[in-house]
């Protein structure tokens, strides 16, 4: 296995949302866990997680045995990069006066540009 310098990079890109809470739940469990070892986390809303981009909405989350989503959430934004698909956000009417701080709307040609990177280890749940 070849080590890279620096810290490594890591993209969740999650498609689930309250249709699938274990899932949506594993998702950004695994991208908090990547803030706290070190990892420059970039987590994707697309599908139904694209509701957790508004405020009030990852505290409805509610899953037994798992982590708060919101903490969650609120972790990979104090450290790390959250963005709300270009596409998933029109579909559902959202704009960028709607989403809580700290999270972008970009759309597919930035994930690809990020998940392509040197050292990247991509993820979709």
């Amino acid at each position: 296995m070849t080590q890279t310098n620096g810290p490594k990079k890591l993209v969740v890109k999650v498609t689930a949302g309250m249709d699938s809470p274990e899932r949506c739940s594993q998702a950004f469990t695994v991208a908090a866990i990547g803030v706290s070892c070190g990892a420059q986390v970039s987590l994707w809303l697309t599908g139904e997680s694209a509701w957790f981009a508004l405020p009030g909405h990852a505290e409805q989350f509610v899953l037994p045995h798992a982590a708060p989503l919101e903490d969650l959430l609120t972790a990979v934004l104090e450290s790390g990069t959250v963005t709300l698909c270009t596409q998933c956000a029109a579909r559902r009417e959202i704009t960028e006066k709607d989403v809580r701080p700290g999270v972008r709307i970009a759309g597919a040609q930035l994930f690809v540009q990020e998940v392509l990177g040197e050292g990247v280890q991509a993820l979709v749940y």
